[in-house]
């Protein structure tokens, strides 16, 4: 029993990090199955071949190609970018400071939050990921899919490769389908090779599989997002009457895309929202003057 008491349960999480890196390959895989449908098997031997469909051919391939780069941009932003590290031997300074819509107390009155696994403070939104094995700013939760910790200075990042990836399964599925419903109409008069076949039936499947999924998940992220709660947060918004991060849906959308709504498209901020919104840096959020912390 004595023996028990050392182990620590949360290291099976690490092995998540690994898990994560086979979801990296995964994702390059179905990328590179629907490339091959719907550019060299579906509409580019159509552009190709001139014609009447030609013109319709270009414009599926070019909105393709452009999806593809922003889904590429947009999932090496999350995988690279850091989502918010505590700063070494972090204090709530703020508490001091009299300033009501600056508090950093959570969840345990006005006692300063600590981390003791990081021997450190803890600013508000922040908790600890078992499978990083570090505090993670605003953290909204661990992703396989990205080998990272999706928290405040990568949950745009995030959620734009969730939009983009979204878009493109959707023309996917929707250029894939006449070849798709071809492939049952008449076998007999089939000239493809049964590889060809094949991955036209798989990417057509798993692109239909992922619009789905991930019209539920972009739904539940402009939820939170529109509440400004995390995923975590979510129980504890539950309990209170009035959540307290919730300082209307204009600028909670702010405190996640910034205010020049140019960038909203792209996994980028102007030098002005970073330095003029403290929430897209992870340490300091407003909150709701009506809520008593």
């Amino acid at each position: 029993m004595d023996c028990c008491r050392h182990v620590n349960p949360f290291r099976a999480c690490a092995g998540l990090r690994g898990l994560g890196y086979l979801m990296v390959a995964l994702v390059a895989a179905i990328a590179a199955v629907s490339y091959y449908a719907v550019v060299v098997y579906a509409w580019g031997p159509v552009l190709l071949g001139g014609g009447a469909h030609a013109a319709g051919a270009g414009a599926v391939l070019a909105a393709f190609h452009i999806l593809l780069a922003l889904i590429l941009w947009c999932y090496l932003m999350v995988v690279f970018t850091d989502p918010g590290a505590v700063p070494e031997n972090w204090r709530h300074d703020a508490e001091d400071s009299g300033d009501p819509a600056l508090s950093t107390s959570e969840d345990q009155g006005s006692h300063p939050r600590y981390c003791s696994r990081c021997q450190n403070g803890k600013p508000p939104r922040c908790h600890h990921c078992s499978v990083c094995d570090r505090c993670v700013l605003k953290m909204d939760h661990h992703c396989v899919w990205v080998v990272n910790c999706v928290g405040a200075r990568n949950y745009k990042y995030f959620l734009l490769f969730l939009v983009y990836t979204f878009l493109e399964t959707v023309l996917d599925t929707l250029v894939l389908l006449p070849n798709f419903i071809e492939f049952f109409r008449d076998e007999s008069r089939h000239s493809s090779s049964p590889g060809d076949i094949a991955i036209l039936f798989l990417a057509f499947v798993l692109n239909l599989a992922f619009t789905l999924s991930l019209l539920c998940f972009i739904a539940m992220h402009m939820s939170l997002v529109t509440s400004n709660t995390t995923s975590i947060e979510v129980h504890e918004r539950r309990k209170s009457v009035a959540w307290k991060y919730n300082v209307g849906w204009r600028r909670n959308l702010e405190q996640v895309f910034g205010t020049k709504k140019l960038f909203w498209f792209f996994p980028l901020y102007s030098t002005e929202d970073l330095r003029n919104i403290p929430a897209l840096r992870g340490l300091e959020f407003p909150i709701r003057s009506d809520v008593v912390v």
